[in-house]
């Protein structure tokens, strides 16, 4: 099953964004989405690729990507198999950060991009820290958003409730109030023109008045399925982050009232790799929409020390 969108379509209504689409084929012939910012004029600069969370597409980087292609730097934002514009998967087991991280290695080739720059939310920074083990050559620098080798098993629980549920509503109002439910926790300060534009990203009319989430219910499966196998995973997990963080300038972001990446948590961060760079978000949780000005200040410090 697919959700992929009408390229040409969307190629119609390219020049009232700031972004093309790019579609690639994965290696084992799935059909995935890109978008792709250019960079502002000037001296040339390694690439940007964002990667979002686990129920989460590309559309989250709708206004930090901009803002960073102003600074001269391409950037990529992937929507992740299953979610978005890429296609589901009828494999539900391959909803893992190990093929995950072979669709990025492929986006890479077709576009030619050698090294680059990673900014990873939640999901997305697991995938940052497979491919350090696997292809550290194609990472310049890496921006670990709220997430880590050891996650708290309070924030693990919260997103598994709802991670794959197979919401369907009947309005936008509703699909609003559905985000506020869920993620209020992580974003009090927020108002509801922000669930309004929240649910836009994270929802699509399915037709006959029906809204969906924009992702494969079964990505639940494999991530309650890796929750409830952390332990067994843990060595390799901190391998992963000890070897992106200690050969790859690495920044953490962290949202303050975080339930994912909490103080023990970034303690443990900062004893195996003691360069590792931090900044934190005050009143956000998980995970920093990057927006923020103590994100976007951590960013353009970081990003400014990139070639």
């Amino acid at each position: 099953m697919s959700n992929t969108i009408d390229i040409e379509q969307a190629q119609q209504q390219q020049q009232q964004r700031a972004y093309r689409d790019v579609a690639f084929t994965s290696t084992d012939g799935l059909r995935l989405y890109a978008r792709d910012y250019a960079g502002a004029g000037g001296l040339a600069r390694l690439p940007v690729i964002c990667i979002h969370g686990l129920t989460r597409n590309s559309a989250d980087f709708d206004e930090v990507a901009p803002w960073i292609a102003q600074q001269g730097r391409r950037v990529l934002a992937i929507d992740v198999r299953g979610r978005g514009n890429s296609a589901w998967d009828d494999h539900p087991e391959h909803y893992n950060v190990l093929v995950y991280s072979n669709d990025v290695v492929k986006l890479m080739h077709d576009l030619g991009i050698a090294r680059a720059v990673f900014i990873g939310t939640s999901m997305g920074g697991l995938i940052t820290m497979t491919l350090a083990v696997r292809h550290l050559e194609l990472i310049a620098a890496a921006v670990l958003n709220d997430v880590g080798p050891v996650l708290s098993k309070r924030g693990l629980a919260r997103i598994a409730a709802y991670a794959g549920k197979g919401e369907q509503l009947r309005s936008w109002a509703d699909a609003a109030a559905y985000l506020r439910a869920i993620n209020e926790v992580a974003f009090p300060h927020y108002g509801q023109a922000d669930w309004d534009t929240w649910a836009r990203r994270a929802f699509v009319d399915s037709g006959a008045g029906v809204l969906t989430m924009r992702y494969d219910a079964n990505i639940g499966l494999a991530f309650r399925a890796g929750a409830s196998a952390v332990k067994t995973s843990s060595m390799m997990a901190n391998f992963a982050f000890k070897r992106l963080a200690r050969r790859r300038p690495t920044l953490l972001i962290r949202g303050a009232i975080s339930d994912l990446v909490e103080a023990e948590q970034v303690a443990l961060m900062r004893a195996m790799a003691p360069a590792l760079a931090c900044a934190e978000v005050a009143g956000v949780g998980h995970a920093p929409m990057l927006t923020e000005p103590q994100a976007q200040a951590a960013l353009r410090a970081f990003l400014a020390t990139v070639d």
